[in-house]
């Protein structure tokens, strides 16, 4: 039996796991080592990629940093999300304010070390990285689209990461051809991109009693929520750019299903938020939104499958 002390015990260690929002990281993790052997770094075998050492640093140093942001997020919406997600925001509660940054100044400090053990540039990229999450918690959240544009921005640069470590150690007469793959980078980049900005400004709808109360100028807050569905509606209208970049321009495998199968999706996404006015209404659409975006990580594998077992990228092969 537990006794009363070890279930509290549990129970903070439940509440840090979701204040870091623990079920989020592993998916973060397998999109970059996805990224890096089907988009990032094709040319090179999967086990190596594996095997990477100082990849596996960055990986490891950029899950620290995103999840010390989602503390320092959790820090200061504290008063808001008592409204907008009154359940989580009890449990996230058992561990002190307190607690919480003193957990955020340390992973900050383990990634930075990581980082530093990595290159200077990598340093100076998470040293960047960590500061813009502390600023776009503190000040910049607040401030309508703007807010959205730099939370979409934070959640790609991770990526980034990966694509300046392989991009630096090219060889000068590789460069030039490496800048053509960079077009099919930047449209996979894009593309996520646009799905986490209309994420970001569902959020803001779903949100929107909580942002009113601890005063966060959103768009819904500012203009109200036929501007922000405007917005929504242009922003899923220019998914067509990528998405017809990676599927006409571009080989990307099996994986133009996906890319269909998001278009159509995102169409009756739209057509269903012009009808929708209720929080659970516009919490759908963000688990919709959710979902496509975790379920695109898996269908990176769709670009080239035969990279499992056969090919000059084999996994298994010594």
């Amino acid at each position: 039996m537990f006794s009363r002390k070890h279930k509290l015990l549990a129970l903070k260690i439940i509440s840090l796991f979701s204040v870091v929002r623990g079920y989020n990281i592993p998916i973060i993790i397998l999109a970059q080592y996805l990224s890096a052997i089907f988009i990032l770094a094709p040319e090179i075998r999967a086990l190596d990629i594996l095997l990477d050492s100082h990849l596996f640093l960055i990986v490891f140093a950029s899950s620290l940093s995103i999840a010390s942001g989602y503390i320092i997020n959790n820090f200061y919406d504290s008063k808001k999300d008592l409204i907008n997600r009154p359940t989580k925001s009890m449990l996230d509660r058992l561990v002190s304010q307190s607690t919480k940054l003193k957990v955020y100044f340390t992973l900050n400090f383990i990634a930075t070390i990581i980082a530093w053990f990595i290159s200077w540039r990598a340093l100076l990229f998470f040293s960047v990285y960590i500061f813009l999450i502390w600023y776009y918690s503190h000040k910049i959240k607040r401030y309508p689209l703007i807010g959205n544009l730099m939370a979409s921005l934070m959640a790609v640069l991770p990526f980034f990461a990966i694509l300046l470590y392989y991009y630096t150690k090219l060889p000068l007469y590789e460069i030039e051809n490496y800048k053509s793959q960079f077009m099919v980078i930047f449209a996979h980049a894009t593309f996520l991109f646009l799905l986490l900005l209309i994420r970001e400004m569902i959020k803001d709808l779903e949100n929107i009693k909580g942002d009113i109360a601890d005063n966060y100028q959103t768009i819904p807050v500012l203009y109200g929520e036929k501007t922000s569905k405007k917005i929504i509606s242009i922003l899923t209208c220019l998914t067509l750019f990528p998405i017809y970049i990676l599927i006409e321009i571009y080989d990307v495998g099996y994986m133009d299903i996906y890319f269909y199968s998001s278009l159509i999706i995102l169409i009756f996404c739209t057509m269903y938020l012009w009808k929708s006015n209720t929080k659970t209404q516009f919490l759908l659409l963000h688990n919709v939104l959710k979902f496509l975006i975790v379920s695109g990580v898996f269908c990176i594998i769709l670009i080239d499958p035969s990279v499992l077992w056969h090919g000059k990228k084999l996994l298994f092969t010594f």
